[in-house]
């Protein structure tokens, strides 16, 4: 006859704890799967009000069609370009915004998550450290909002420069 051990029922009980974990690790990343599934099937297709021009886009916001109507030959080629481009944006911005939707869910128990910062005593919070991207631009190029603008920095120590006296071997004390 054996006798359980206190050793035994902890090892037990941490086993059982792990195989919880993994359980659960493994239900997140079946969500995370399907989600992302849900995700790249997205499209959207935006359209002129007289429904001659119509560009659709992917879940990563790449045209993937452009339809033109019977009456296209109303445009002139500049307006077909613009409404082409517009249109383009329209529709990106209205798949991003489904995807975010889609994977919102994960975004907010991400949220809810402690930073490894909250965890670790002294650790930084990286998160907090990582510059926030500018905004894209979808002026065409050539485009004055397109010119390279000097980049600012925000934690900065301004220190004077001061004149320097005796520079090397012209100094008076040579």
């Amino acid at each position: 006859m054996r006798v359980c051990g206190v050793g035994e029922n902890w090892m037990a009980r941490r086993d059982a704890e792990i195989a919880d974990v993994m359980d659960e690790f493994r239900s997140r990343i079946r969500e995370i799967a399907e989600m992302q599934q849900q995700r790249v099937k997205l499209t959207a297709t935006a359209s002129t009000r007289d429904r001659q021009i119509s560009v659709t886009v992917n879940a990563n916001g790449v045209v993937i069609q452009t339809k033109f109507g019977s009456g296209i030959d109303e445009y002139s080629y500049e307006d077909i370009a613009k409404a082409i481009t517009r249109l383009a944006q329209q529709a990106a911005e209205d798949v991003f915004k489904k995807s975010e939707q889609v994977m919102a869910p994960l975004a907010e128990e991400r949220a809810r998550l402690p930073k490894l910062s909250d965890v670790i005593p002294g650790m930084p919070d990286f998160q907090s450290e990582i510059p926030t991207e500018p905004p894209v631009s979808v002026a065409p190029p050539g485009a004055a909002e397109r010119d390279d603008a000097e980049l600012v920095f925000t934690d900065v120590e301004t220190i004077e420069d001061k004149p320097e006296t005796g520079k090397g071997v012209t100094d008076s004390v040579w």
